[in-house]
């Protein structure tokens, strides 16, 4: 998943800002954990969760007795990195985000206010507007915060416990897909959550159930599982 404590997720915006900006050229080795750790003023266990973000969203490659890298730019020819959560494979985790997912949206398409659905628009902006600049961990965050507003006005607390309690596992499923997401793809996953938006809006709790339910099983496609 995206690491969201502030200090790793600060390290990793660092490393990709290198990566933006040039100064850690496509196929270039990253420096040392070490090294890094130094320059970056925070502990080596901070980093390498830093890193596992980074390559989890395909911004760096390791190979095994080389080192780390940074990952071409095209995202032609990458594959996502390993599943991290053992306990339930990722098309389990994209099933159940389905009908999790589908039946939080229909539950609280009557509550979600007009500030919310501002909000959710603002979101999807942001991911449009990151994913245009490179912005990786940006676009990741954006899209974790936009399903978040729609689970938190669901008034069911024992789905939202139930997000919640599988949130790490969640967040891995919308984080990995985006090594191999194209502008195609990702163009249409933007439209996607404006199509949930417009649900929200008009009070279509069943079309915003199915919207999403669609959304999610694009993405699972997306990083290879038919649903």
């Amino acid at each position: 998943m995206l690491n969201r404590t502030p200090v790793t997720h600060a390290a990793a915006k660092q490393i990709q800002a290198m990566i933006l900006d040039g100064s850690l050229a496509p196929g270039q080795q990253i420096p040392s954990q070490r090294e890094l750790a130094v320059t970056l003023k925070l502990s080596r266990a901070s980093l390498r969760e830093a890193l596992l973000t980074l390559e989890a969203i395909g911004l760096i490659v390791t190979q095994p007795g080389r080192g780390t890298f940074v990952a071409e730019v095209s995202p032609n020819g990458r594959t996502m990195t390993a599943w991290r959560h053992g306990d339930y494979s990722v098309k389990d985790v994209f099933e159940t985000r389905i009908m999790l997912e589908s039946q939080i949206v229909r539950l609280g398409a009557a509550a979600v206010t007009a500030g919310q659905i501002e909000e959710l628009t603002r979101l999807t902006d942001q991911m449009e507007r990151a994913w245009a600049a490179g912005d990786l961990l940006g676009n990741a965050e954006a899209d974790f915060e936009f399903h978040g507003i729609i689970v938190s006005v669901c008034p069911n607390r024992m789905l939202v416990d139930l997000y919640a309690a599988n949130r790490d596992r969640i967040h891995s499923t919308q984080i990995q897909p985006i090594a191999v997401t194209d502008p195609a793809r990702m163009r249409s996953s933007i439209a996607e959550h404006r199509l949930i938006v417009a649900a929200l809006r008009e009070g279509d709790a069943n079309r915003a159930a199915e919207t999403i339910a669609i959304h999610i099983a694009n993405t699972a496609r997306c990083a290879g599982i038919a649903m």
